[in-house]
C-alpha cells in the first residue's frame, strides 16, 4: 500500500509513476524504478539484505515480501523513526531500521545476499562491496549528483562483476564514503 508510505498531501498521486517529496530533502521513488530495483537484485527468498536508504520505508516493505531479513539505513532520524512507525503499523517483522551513515554499511550484521543503494554515489562505496557474500549482488546509482548509471556489482571471490542497467536520478548520497553535506 503505497499511500501508507507517502505524506498526507500527496495521497491522491500515491500511486502515480513518479517520485514523491516525503521531507528532509528525500523522495520515495517512482514505483517503476522500486519494482525495476527489485528485480534487479535477483532475490529467491529469505536472503540477508542491507539497504541504503531507508526513506519512506516503501522499498524495505517490498524487500520484506520476498527476502528474510531486511537491515535498513537511514541517516535522517525523523524518516527511520516515521518509517519504523508505518512498517510497524504494517506488521513488518523482518526489517531492521538503524540511523547512521550508510555508506560505511553494517559490517557487523553481513555479509549480505544483496545490497540496494537508493541515493546517487559519486563512487561505489568499496565498504558496501566488502559486505556482500560470495555471489550477493550490490545495487548503486553512480555518477553526478544531476545524473548516474545504476551499476549491479557481483561479487566473484576476490573479483566484482560490473554492470550497467539504466541511467537514472537519485538524491545524492551523503556520508563518509559518499558526497558531502
Amino acid at each position: 500500500p503505497r499511500h501508507r508510505f507517502v505524506p498526507a498531501e500527496y495521497q491522491e498521486r500515491a500511486y502515480a509513476d513518479g517520485p514523491l517529496p516525503i521531507g528532509e530533502g528525500q523522495t520515495i521513488s517512482q514505483p517503476y524504478m522500486v519494482a525495476m530495483m527489485t528485480e534487479a537484485l535477483q532475490l529467491k527468498g529469505g536472503e540477508t539484505v542491507l539497504e541504503i536508504g531507508t526513506g519512506s520505508g516503501y522499498q524495505s516493505a517490498v524487500l520484506a515480501e520476498i527476502a528474510g531479513q531486511i537491515y535498513s539505513m537511514e541517516r535522517h532520524a525523523e524518516l527511520a523513526c516515521r518509517a519504523k512507525e508505518v512498517l510497524s503499523e504494517l506488521d513488518y517483522k523482518n526489517i531492521h531500521i538503524v540511523v547512521g551513515d550508510g555508506t560505511i554499511g553494517m559490517a557487523d550484521k553481513g555479509p549480505f545476499d544483496a545490497i540496494i543503494v537508493t541515493a546517487g554515489a559519486p563512487h561505489i562505496p568499496g565498504c558496501l562491496k566488502k559486505q556482500l557474500k560470495e555471489g550477493g549482488r550490490l545495487l548503486v546509482p553512480v555518477g553526478g549528483q544531476f545524473m548516474q548509471s545504476l551499476k549491479r556489482i557481483t561479487r566473484r571471490g576476490d573479483l566484482f562483476e560490473e554492470e550497467s542497467l539504466l541511467g537514472c536520478v537519485f538524491v545524492p548520497l551523503i556520508g563518509e564514503d559518499g558526497w558531502t553535506p
